[in-house]
């Protein structure tokens, strides 16, 4: 350290900054990617999130409630070829974990498939009878 400047870089502060010839200057996105935090465990994050996101349980209706949603269906099959629109909501299962959501989804009904246990609406969602849990039935 000079007494004279108390700065210890004052001999070069002023100079120029140095340009390579023989390496390409780096792009700002690589230069930033360098000092990006580093996680340790690949996938840590998403695995939490996961974990946390919630799923409810499917609901187990009453004899009564089954005869009711059965009621239905048997009316939406007299009157398939008018191709009635409803609104339905059933439990979907979670394709990751126990559980489930419940969803809603109008639309007209294309085709009850009794064999296969399925209501199809058109637009091609098939839902599966046993996971009914409300058929409302639009004018």
């Amino acid at each position: 350290m000079n007494l004279e400047n108390p700065h210890p870089y004052a001999d070069i502060i002023g100079l120029p900054h140095h340009v390579s010839t023989r390496h390409p200057q780096m792009s700002m996105e690589k230069r930033a990617a360098q000092f990006s935090p580093f996680a340790a465990m690949v996938g840590h994050d998403a695995a939490i999130l996961e974990t946390a996101r919630l799923t409810k349980d499917k609901p187990e209706l009453s004899e009564d409630e089954k005869a009711v949603i059965d009621g239905k269906l048997q009316l939406l099959q007299e009157h398939i070829r008018q191709q009635p629109e409803v609104t339905v909501t059933y439990f979907q299962p979670d394709k990751k974990k126990s559980g489930g959501a419940y969803v809603t989804a109008t639309g007209y009904v294309k085709k009850i498939d009794t064999q296969r246990r399925l209501l199809i609406l058109q637009k091609e969602t098939a839902i599966h009878i046993n996971d009914l849990i409300d058929i409302q039935e639009l004018k």
